[in-house]
């Protein structure tokens, strides 16, 4: 079993400080950038491993299109 799977889940309110943002912008990038949420009932719970996966991938982006393009360029050589 992967570490994932012992994961703890957490709340919004525990996701929003681990990104630094508010509740109204987390709404937001469920709706329409795909930030892994899973509603449970009436709450949403959040992996912070897949948030941070998501982040890394460029789905906080303000324009989605530009999510493939997020892989940063390699530093070029002095010379």
């Amino acid at each position: 079993m992967s570490d994932s799977e012992f994961e703890n889940w957490v709340t919004m309110k525990e996701a929003e400080a681990h990104l630094g943002v508010r509740r109204e912008t987390i709404s937001k990038w469920i709706a329409s950038h795909n930030l892994p949420a899973y509603k449970v009932g009436r709450v949403w719970k959040f992996k912070l491993s897949e948030i941070d996966e998501w982040v890394r991938s460029g789905g906080a982006s303000e324009d989605p299109q530009q999510q493939a393009e997020q892989v940063p360029e390699p530093p070029k050589e002095e010379r």
